[in-house]
């Protein structure tokens, strides 16, 4: 159906919102990303190259990805059962386990990074018996996987849920009834019918997880050269008036962050064309 005048918004609304949402993310997201790479720059190539290898830089950058492709199983098998079990199944405590799973977005990252050293710091409640072991959290990278893991793992479920409730499931009951196994309908029906949803929440949690700051912060102990990701090393950096290291540091993170916006657009485009697809098989069937 075309529109009509009369749905129509006048000319200079329309051109008027667009130019506040252009001005908009080019003065809030454009500028500033422009600005880091000239900064990088600001130098030259060489020394930029230089700020990046250093040993120091080279750990946050290690580091940083390490802690982030660590916790992507966790959040995957998390994030599939948890969607799993509240899209097709009814239980008691079912409304507290969404509560749960949207409790890191309601606390502050640097109040879950304390939580980690109040359970395992030396006087917490953990620590003696973690002391008497020789085992080592707090102030540790098992420490940084661990606050990065609870601030990370709501994404893929959050994503997924909406989209498995969506979908039903009848196509799991009719693959069940004809003699397919729980794993054998998990593999060849739920998870073809999910794959870019999950997709997406990876490619969200992992952007997630290479930018915290907050609970890292607090449960690293900014240890250089072990402990330190990119965005604290950045920190340090700058705090240290070396600007030309800490704006290398920084575009790194800039350069993940334009790579997983360009994978989330590819994966919403192929989204919508499978979404599309599929209504169009099924718009004559409804017919």
């Amino acid at each position: 159906m075309k529109s009509t005048r009369a749905t129509q918004e006048p000319a200079w609304v329309r051109y008027g919102l667009l130019t506040v949402g252009l001005g908009f993310l080019f003065f809030f997201l454009g500028l500033p990303l422009v600005a880091v790479f000239v900064e990088a720059l600001a130098q030259g190539i060489p020394v930029y190259l230089e700020a990046l290898k250093e040993p120091e830089t080279a750990s946050a950058i290690g580091l940083t990805i390490g802690i982030a492709l660590a916790v992507l199983p966790f959040n995957i098998a998390f994030g599939v059962a948890a969607a799993w079990a509240i899209a097709k199944f009814e239980f008691r405590g079912k409304s507290l386990l969404i509560t749960l799973i949207d409790l890191p977005f309601a606390v502050s990252p640097v109040v879950a990074g304390l939580i980690f050293i109040l359970l395992f710091g030396s006087q917490g409640t953990f620590g003696s018996w973690l002391s008497e072991h020789d085992i080592k959290i707090v102030f540790a990278v098992p420490g940084m996987i661990l606050a990065t893991l609870f601030i990370t793992f709501p994404f893929i479920a959050r994503e997924l849920i909406p989209l498995m409730q969506s979908q039903g499931k009848d196509e799991e009951e009719a693959a069940v009834s004809l003699g397919a196994s729980g794993f054998q309908m998990f593999w060849r029906v739920t998870l073809p019918n999910i794959k870019w949803g999950l997709l997406y929440g990876v490619i969200l949690s992992n952007a997630r997880a290479m930018g915290e700051f907050g609970a890292v912060s607090v449960v690293s102990g900014h240890i250089r050269g072990e402990t330190n990701t990119l965005p604290l090393h950045v920190e340090i950096l700058y705090n240290e008036y070396n600007a030309i290291g800490a704006f290398a540091a920084a575009s790194i993170l800039a350069l993940l962050a334009l790579v997983t916006l360009v994978a989330k657009t590819i994966v919403e485009w192929r989204m919508k064309k499978e979404t599309e697809m599929l209504n169009a098989v099924l718009a004559p069937e409804k017919t």
